[in-house]
């Protein structure tokens, strides 16, 4: 068993980085993730968002390892639940593998809050353990999937940047049509007297 962890501040808002991870895929930075189905989303009485969505993933496994677990093809899937608490302002998600679960599990959480000495940034903390099963090669394998999740988690960060980026080009869009809407009947009517 193979455990990683991190942690990551964003200079951005709570809210803001959870509409922007709840948005994250598809997105250039991580293309190997090529669906995602909401399969249930519900509000609980305490106003929690709790979602449970399927990622599905393909994967360029190297043919030695494709060999070793018997895999025919490269789709995979991942089962991801979160809950978002506004009150608490939190963000929890975890997800773990669904397919090679005979092999090989992968089992990760992340959790977003409001930085502690400034509201306008969001620390993001995330671990990962990783285990394989019943194989000679288990701790070599682990290793090189702690590696993978890392660079993975480094393309997850960018791509979460990519997002906001996008929301805040959208925001500024909107801002700049609603400004020419109203200019525009303020026009018409000034042309009118």
């Amino acid at each position: 068993m193979k455990i990683w962890a991190s942690e990551h501040v964003f200079n951005h808002p709570w809210e803001m980085v959870i509409k922007a991870a709840m948005q994250k895929y598809p997105n250039p930075m991580n293309p190997s993730v090529v669906g995602v189905d909401v399969l249930d989303r519900q509000v609980d009485r305490e106003g929690r968002l709790h979602s449970n969505r399927l990622l599905s993933t393909e994967w360029g496994l190297p043919a030695f390892l494709k060999s070793i677990i018997g895999a025919t093809g490269t789709r995979t899937y991942i089962q991801e639940r979160s809950v978002v608490d506004p009150k608490e302002q939190t963000f929890e998600l975890k997800s773990t593998n669904i397919t090679f679960t005979n092999m090989v599990s992968v089992d990760e959480r992340l959790i977003y809050r409001p930085h502690p000495q400034d509201p306008e940034k969001t620390v993001l903390t995330q671990e990962a353990i990783i285990s394989v099963k019943g194989m000679s090669l288990s701790s070599y394998l682990e290793g090189l999937m702690a590696s993978n999740i890392s660079t993975n988690a480094g393309k997850g960060r960018e791509a979460m940047e990519w997002v906001i980026r996008r929301l805040n080009e959208e925001i500024e869009d909107l801002k700049a049509t609603a400004r020419d809407t109203l200019r525009t009947p303020m026009a018409a009517a000034a042309t009118e007297q």
